[in-house]
């Protein structure tokens, strides 16, 4: 199809020699799983009705770092058309998107696969379009009132999830409101095509995530899994719920409280599975620094330094080392 990428073709010797491997343990599922499903609704309830669904909030923070959420008061027509939007940009003709300037944004929004992939496990088998939500104003696609509207929604909910977070470790509400402003997030959007070599490729490879914390928007055909005990589970899609997970940066603010958890997407086979994720960040000289009364893990640092530090990871090792790299 004239919009799918050359993922055949990019990775037609690493697929060929796979075929005729053993199955790949990494691979392996030991159950699936379903995610705690709180309630949000239940905030606007009398105090008693309240104070449990935070507890289960911080609960699930501390014991998973990911977790649902229903009643979280983005409206699903928000939801629908930000769907319906992106499926149209991503069946955009191929040579469209690689052009310089796609939808009047930077040469980097958009990106797929992994050409410099050597072995199966460096595969990556999707397409993004990444949007700052500082860029939106200069956008020239239907797409950019989509994501105006999701973006606004999400940054108050992650602001509201951070700050009942922060409140059950101690930590000022204002943090938040002081260190995050809207234009620091960004949203990425995700399409993951069918793939002939699904039970051994990646959509996207295991890693963990660098914000506060994402709130992700996926559709019913599945495929997120996520490293719980040593143990990869495959999480059970539920279209009507947003999955929030917590980031390296509330993990290294929280003194290891809350996990920022390793996760990854398996492709799928038959169909094509899209998502969208909002990544709340803040600004890049905040400083971040562990809030607590128990002796800190991590040195003080800003997101300027964890960026450059994890660039020069990737670059060096072809990983992101991540947060041990802070660790006093």
């Amino acid at each position: 199809m004239a919009y799918e990428p050359s993922f055949q073709e990019t990775y037609k010797t690493i697929l060929h020699d796979s075929f005729d491997e053993s199955n790949d343990k990494s691979f392996l599922i030991v159950e699936e799983c379903e995610l705690p499903l709180i309630n949000l609704g239940r905030l606007n309830l009398e105090q008693l009705e309240r104070d449990k669904c935070i507890n289960e909030i911080a609960q699930a923070a501390r014991e998973w770092g990911f977790f649902q959420i229903v009643n979280h008061g983005i409206p699903q027509e928000i939801l629908s058309n930000l769907r319906s939007e992106q499926v149209k940009v991503f069946h955009m003709p191929f040579e469209k998107k690689v052009e310089d300037k796609f939808l009047n944004l930077s040469a980097s929004c958009y990106s797929w696969g992994n050409p410099e992939a050597t072995s199966i496990k460096q595969v990556i088998w999707s397409e993004s379009l990444h949007v700052s939500l500082a860029d939106i104003p200069r956008m020239d696609n239907s797409l950019s009132s989509a994501i105006d509207a999701f973006g606004t929604t999400a940054a108050s909910l992650a602001q509201n999830l951070a700050e009942i977070l922060a409140k059950s470790l101690g930590i000022e509400s204002n943090f938040f409101r002081e260190n995050c402003p809207p234009d620091a997030s960004y949203l990425r959007m995700n399409r993951y095509p069918p793939c002939p070599l699904a039970s051994k490729v990646f959509g996207l490879v295991p890693h963990t995530d660098s914000d506060f914390l994402t709130i992700l928007f996926q559709d019913q055909v599945g495929g997120l899994q996520l490293l719980k005990d040593g143990k990869w589970i495959k999480v059970k899609p539920n279209p009507q719920a947003l999955i929030i997970n917590i980031g390296d940066l509330f993990q290294a603010l929280s003194n290891d409280v809350f996990k920022s958890i390793k996760h990854r997407v398996v492709s799928p086979q038959e169909v094509e599975r899209v998502s969208a994720a909002y990544f709340y960040y803040p600004s890049s000289d905040a400083v971040i620094q562990s809030c607590t009364t128990k002796p800190a893990l991590y040195r003080p640092f800003t997101l300027s330094e964890y960026r450059q530090q994890i660039r020069k990871d990737v670059q060096d090792t072809g990983d992101k080392i991540g947060l041990s790299r802070f660790l006093l």
